[in-house]
């Protein structure tokens, strides 16, 4: 059964259903909400389901950023936590941890992957620099540009387009990096930020192949390459089931080759690694470690706690190990496609294929009535929380921001809401009722009107804009 997924299982086994590989030993009570209360509730909140406040909300499905369970051995490990400010015993557990499942020479803890993110543009960016990455991701391009840089977007053309069923569409185009080189200079790009899945594409992975000729590229032209390593696992089960060679390698082999083409990393321990805070950056060059390590005193905390607890880093250090272990990866990414596939059966437009952690509803085909600018995606997160109570969030529009030089919106190819999946916290039977709740709005999608935007922050709007009915 080792080689089996949820879909796979049905077929050897007949009849016979799949569970969740883990048992429940603690449970946390759900809020059942009426209608009139949620309509209250999201008025109050401007639209934005990142403002409801967690009690309103039925099944959360904003991120699985924090958000997932942690086993029994990892609360037991924080009960192991040595709090002492300087060379906790924690700290060198997590280290052992990240250079024996990812690889990496030199460990900097963070407070999460932001905190990481910020470093490496720091320390890694000179003003006036290029980012060449595939796709952006919110927190990643606004802390390289907060450090000089402009990010380049050189993801294959099919990841832009949400019907494409390409296998990994979240590739390189490697022509989109040479012309960059040429009409830059290699000098002027301070590295390649490659993500592991691409977040903002719909959860879709990067193929070894592709992996290895940018990897042979930015040799070529002395370019560094760093990985948002943050759903690695996730990546590494699509690597095993679609890319030749791979089908007999483990997940914690395949992340260790992965990993070992690059030249740093960052991590959300958020993700992957199943606690609720923490993250690190790993790098493998000594210069860079050095002045990453006397910046994160000034940022974050001291070199051997980065703003963690040292509970929290033995919670991440068990977490890391238990986020390789295949039949954990294989239930994670089984769980997002059960939801995947109902919704496909019934003709709801999501992205395709299926992703690792989430599954991304298609708004523009949801609601082709509704132009860019009324909020689709915005749109479809409020009317499945009015619908269910179901909190789900924007990635269109909303999330790309505006152009810094001429303050027009980004519009961005993809409008989609997100239904983000968190690691061993809800059993399929909130996957039927998602399932069910998003039907329902699709049924009803003739209705919808849009939004318009009443109050916007200067940086990562999504999280704090405020909308009201058209």
């Amino acid at each position: 059964m080792t080689n089996s997924t949820p879909q796979t299982m049905g077929q050897q086994f007949g009849r016979r259903s799949w569970a969740e590989p883990w048992k429940i030993k603690m449970v946390e009570p759900l809020s059942m909400t009426t209608r009139q209360q949620r309509v209250k509730a999201l008025a109050e909140a401007g639209y934005n389901t990142f403002l409801l406040h967690s009690a309103d909300v039925y099944i959360d499905l904003l991120t699985d950023s924090g958000t997932n369970a942690m086993s029994d051995r990892q609360w037991a490990g924080m009960m192991l936590g040595d709090e002492a400010y300087a060379g906790s015993r924690n700290y060198y557990h997590l280290e052992e941890a990240v250079q024996g499942y990812y690889g990496y020479r030199y460990l900097v803890p963070t407070h999460q992957g932001r905190g990481a993110e910020h470093l490496l543009s720091r320390a890694a960016i000179k003003p006036g620099q290029w980012v060449a990455g595939n796709m952006y991701f919110t927190t990643t391009r606004l802390h390289q540009e907060l450090a000089g840089a402009t990010f380049v977007d050189v993801i294959i053309d099919e990841a832009h387009d949400a019907a494409n069923p390409h296998p990994f569409k979240g590739n390189m185009d490697l022509d989109k990096l040479e012309a960059l080189v040429q009409r830059v200079g290699a000098a002027q790009v301070a590295y390649v930020s490659l993500a592991g899945t691409v977040n903002m594409a719909g959860g879709q992975p990067v193929s070894m192949a592709n992996l290895k000729a940018v990897r042979q590229f930015c040799d070529r032209h002395g370019i560094k390459l760093y990985l948002d390593a943050t759903r690695m696992s996730e990546n590494a089960l699509f690597i095993q089931e679609r890319e030749e060679g791979y089908a007999d390698r483990s997940i914690a082999e395949i992340v260790r080759e992965f990993c070992g083409y690059t030249d740093g990393g960052w991590v959300s321990g958020k993700k992957d690694s199943l606690v609720n805070i923490g993250g690190w950056l790993a790098v493998n060059e000594w210069e860079l470690f050095e002045e990453l390590r006397n910046q994160v005193v000034i940022f974050e905390g001291l070199h051997t706690y980065g703003g963690m607890a040292g509970r929290d880093m033995e919670a991440m250090a068990i977490g890391i190990v238990e986020s390789m272990q295949d039949d954990h990866v294989r239930s994670r990414v089984g769980q997002v496609r059960y939801l995947g596939e109902l919704l496909t059966d019934w003709g709801v437009p999501i992205v395709q294929p299926i992703g690792g952690h989430a599954i991304f509803l298609d708004a523009k085909r949801f609601y082709p009535h509704l132009p860019q600018d009324a909020f689709p995606s915005q749109t479809l997160a409020a009317e499945l929380y009015l619908d269910s109570g179901i909190r789900s969030m924007e990635r269109g529009i909303v999330s790309a921001g505006r152009n810094a030089q001429t303050g027009d919106h980004y519009y961005p190819k993809l409008e989609l809401t997100r239904l983000t999946i968190p690691r061993r916290v809800y059993t399929q039977a909130h996957m039927d009722v998602t399932a069910e709740a998003v039907k329902a709005v699709y049924d009803a999608r003739e209705q919808a009107r849009g939004l318009r935007m009443v109050y916007e922050p200067r940086y990562l709007r999504f999280f704090q804009a405020h909308f009201e009915p058209l």
